[in-house]
């Protein structure tokens, strides 16, 4: 089993500043990708954190990844925009394309936002608090254009990704809720995780490569490829379908429909869905109701065995407290795979040790 290293959050992301300066990228670029790759390591989603540097060092190298891209517009109709993102960064495409769009709710009340050919986008539920931050209602289908990951109902091997949803609601003097999740049982970062730690998942999330039930997390990191199973069984499966359908076909025009496994890259296809409470209607029955429905749902005694309820959102917001308090953990296999990538993109990898206090 690997071991675990503790990396104080300010360290660490001068650190990952640091490895991303390596992509040739600007310096608002560099503040981007890492303060959102540090920031989901925060709030407890390490599947979609710093570990995936090495994804994004092999994906440079083999120019599925263009940095300094900026997102650009290919149709506007007012209440309509279609993006392109020119396989950039997608801490820096996301962000862009929901300035634009937030911008545009705020002007003619809602916003639909088709978002394609960005690469890795990262922690969608970043973008429903960017929204929600805003005062806007958000929906957002995510479509992954890479390898296979996940089978549909019933089927014995991947026939597509992960596939995102994600939704973000204002509530009136307090944080948001925010749902983020992927549609499989596990995202695929969170068996990349187990993997490196050695250890098993838990029954029923995984098929190997000839269908098998399997706990053995290799058969989502390394070949022969298996399968990770959608949650909910044909609920899981018909969002992704949805997510593949909206994020892909619709707003990216681009879904997958082969298994590409020869590429590092990771392409996304969102459809954002950004709507004004006070355009719609009356904005203070809108958060009185909020509030209401909110406050009797969490004030349902909690079973046995369960501290509280908590509303979508807060088990991040309870992590970011908590690892910038105590530090983030990092598995030393997936440290010691961060350090080989800066070494990749020609930065000195004693440099990134020592920034983040682990050399």
């Amino acid at each position: 089993m690997s071991g675990m290293l503790t990396i104080d959050a300010t360290r660490l992301l001068s650190a990952v500043r640091l490895i991303v300066a390596g992509f040739g990228s600007s310096d608002d670029e560099i503040d981007a990708v890492a303060t959102h790759l540090v920031d989901a390591n925060l709030t407890g989603h390490d599947s979609h954190g710093i570990g995936i540097l090495p994804r994004y060092a092999g994906a440079y190298q083999e120019s599925g990844l263009n940095p300094n891209a900026h997102v650009r517009t290919l149709l506007d109709t007012g209440a309509m925009l279609r993006l392109d993102g020119g396989a950039g960064f997608g801490q820096v495409i996301g962000r862009e394309a929901m300035a634009l769009g937030i911008a545009r709710a705020r002007q003619c009340g809602c916003c639909i936002v088709a978002l394609g050919n960005s690469h890795h986008l990262g922690r969608i539920g970043a973008w429903a608090e960017l929204a929600a931050e805003a005062g806007l209602v958000s929906l957002h289908f995510v479509n992954v254009i890479s390898r296979c990951i996940v089978a549909p109902f019933g089927g014995s091997d991947a026939r597509f990704g992960t596939n995102p949803f994600a939704a973000g609601v204002p509530m009136p003097g307090r944080p948001p809720m925010i749902l983020d999740f992927a549609t499989s049982l596990l995202a695929q970062g969170k068996t990349r995780v187990a993997h490196n730690k050695g250890e098993l998942l838990e029954p029923g999330i995984l098929i190997d490569d000839i269908g098998r039930p399997t706990r053995d997390p290799r058969y989502s990191v390394i070949e022969p490829f298996g399968a990770i199973l959608p949650f909910g069984a044909h609920k899981g499966y018909g969002l992704a379908m949805l997510c593949e359908l909206l994020g892909g076909a619709l707003a990216a025009g681009l879904a997958q429909h082969g298994d590409d496994t020869g590429q590092r890259r990771v392409l996304n296809g969102m459809l954002s869905v950004l709507v004004d409470p006070a355009a719609l209607g009356d904005r203070a029955a809108f958060e009185r109701e909020v509030l209401a429905f909110t406050d009797w749902a969490l004030a349902s005694p909690p079973r046995e065995g369960v501290d509280k309820i908590r509303l979508a959102g807060e088990p991040e917001r309870e992590s970011r407290v908590r690892r910038l308090r105590d530090g983030v953990p990092v598995d030393a296999t997936t440290w010691g795979q961060i350090l080989e990538s800066a070494r990749q993109l020609g930065v000195d990898p004693r440099a990134v040790a020592r920034a983040a206090g682990t050399a």
